[in-house]
């Protein structure tokens, strides 16, 4: 009887076995599990009452035997229950722990996995931070470009119809400028859509330039207006006079007619005054266009160009500003209306401009830069951290198109974006150092054949923007600190996304 109580406890505890794994398996296992249990324990119930009813003399040699084979089978019941729970607990585990192992290895895994493996985990990271900024900017840009871009070109046709039979400058359509329409803004959402407006002389005119002094960047120049011979031309058009030859005729009739009496001082085209001039006619032209039922518009003020904020019924402004410029030859440099550096500018001055070229530039790049390419975001991030500091956007947009030009654009990629952040300022602090930066369209052999220059600049020397810091050793110890803060800024960025 005591082998009988010892069945009946090994009996039970394979069923508490049974129930444990039971834990451990899904529905359907556990009910075929319960079910064999139930099973056992009827089973069981059934012999003991089969032993303790048995009066032959051979019922103990019997349940002797079946004792040594109840400990054999109970045995290996065991072992299987055993090893059937372990497997089961190890397949439950090993998600968990392979999850553990990835980001052990990711972050304290050995050395040498560590030094690539936190470059790319930290690429991924800043990828992520920096896209969910920069993303909502460089579509909201793309975006708005387009509209300002169709405004604007409402507009100048509308002024063109009106401007059609004036002696005034022809306007040409727009041309659009600047980091907000390259893709980029340091500004972001504020950013300021610009737009270079050529003119053209008008009948009876010719325009001369004067260029500033080789070497000067940007070279004031300025533009000399001079009057030509229409006798010919007014013999096939009626009503039409020479200024040359009857300049008195001419300003009887239309006392308002002559460029030399209105635009200009002395004979140069003055840019305030023709700035001025244009912002009148955007004010009255404005009512009369279908853009003006969705924006309201106000001139801002500005002596060099024209300045409009349109405000939309939501509240929301688009800041435009419409610089003018005459275009030297047939090439992608232009005498420009737009702000110069100096303290004081003389109204009869025209900057040179290469906004043109440089636009130019930046849709080269991006058509043959692949689709996922990541520069105008590195141009984006990197604009963000010059905010405050004394670096020019001309100086910053100098060491981007050398890095564009000299980097193959399959290079600006996703995977490459932390390298390319960190080879913009390692350019601007080894031209630092060497207190030299060239000037990107002078004498530049790599110039893509698209971008049309004057010969003079195929032909110049390669021009230093660095070159003041040579001879101002205060204004380069500034310069370094201030690249200092920069690096500063981009650590920053990369490790605590401020």
């Amino acid at each position: 009887m005591d082998a009988t109580r010892f069945f009946v406890l090994v009996v039970q505890s394979i069923i508490q076995l049974l129930q444990t794994v039971c834990d451990e398996l899904g529905e359907a296992t556990c009910g075929r599990v319960q079910q064999r249990a139930e099973q056992l324990r009827q089973e069981m119930a059934r012999l003991l009452q089969e032993l303790e009813q048995s009066a032959f003399a051979w019922g103990d040699l019997l349940l002797a035997a079946l004792q040594q084979w109840q400990l054999w089978a109970t045995a290996g019941v065991l072992v299987l229950l055993f090893g059937l729970c372990w497997r089961l607990r190890r397949r439950s585990r090993q998600p968990a722990s392979s999850s553990q192992e990835e980001s052990c290895s990711s972050n304290t895994g050995r050395k040498e996995e560590k030094s690539g493996g936190d470059d790319s985990d930290d690429a991924r990271c800043l990828f992520r931070t920096s896209a969910k900024r920069i993303r909502w900017s460089v579509q909201n840009l793309a975006y708005r470009s387009r509209v300002v871009e169709e405004l604007v070109g409402d507009l100048l046709a509308f002024l063109q119809e009106c401007l059609a039979t004036s002696f005034l400058p022809v306007l040409q359509p727009a041309i659009a400028v600047g980091s907000a329409f390259e893709g980029w803004s340091p500004r972001g959402c504020d950013a300021v859509y610009r737009l270079l407006v050529p003119l053209k002389p008008p009948c009876g005119h010719t325009f001369c330039l004067e260029l500033g002094t080789a070497g000067e960047v940007p070279k004031d120049s300025r533009v000399r207006v001079e009057l030509e011979c229409t006798c010919t031309r007014g013999q096939l058009v009626k009503n039409t006079l020479c200024f040359l030859h009857h300049p008195e005729e001419a300003l009887r009739r239309n006392p308002a007619a002559s460029l030399l009496g209105t635009l200009c001082t002395g004979s140069y085209l003055d840019v305030e005054k023709t700035a001025q001039w244009f912002q009148d006619l955007v004010r009255s032209a404005w009512g009369e266009m279908l853009w003006s039922h969705h924006y309201g518009m106000k001139v801002l003020p500005s002596s060099r160009s024209c300045k409009l904020q349109l405000t939309n019924a939501s509240g929301r402004s688009l800041f435009v500003e419409m610089v003018f410029g005459v275009q030297q030859g047939d090439s992608d440099i232009f005498l420009s209306s737009q702000t110069t550096e100096a303290i004081f500018t003389p109204s009869t001055t025209w900057a040179e401009s290469y906004a043109v070229a440089e636009v130019k530039f930046f849709r080269h790049i991006a058509r043959q830069a692949p689709h996922e390419a990541f520069h105008l975001q590195c141009l984006q991030l990197f604009a963000g951290i010059l905010v405050g500091t004394g670096f020019s956007t001309c100086i910053f947009k100098t060491v981007a198109m050398h890095l564009l030009n000299t980097i193959p654009p399959s290079s600006w990629s996703r995977r490459e974006f932390l390298m390319r952040l960190q080879d913009m300022l390692w350019y601007l602090r080894s031209c630092l150092e060497e207190k030299h930066l060239d000037h990107f369209f002078f004498g530049n052999e790599n110039m893509p054949q698209d971008i049309i220059l004057p010969p003079a600049f195929q032909m110049a020397e390669p021009l230093n923007l660095f070159q003041h810091l040579e001879q101002d050793p205060a204004a380069h110890a500034k310069a370094m600190r201030e690249c200092d803060k920069l690096q500063d800024r981009l650590t920053r960025l990369l490790f605590h996304g401020q």
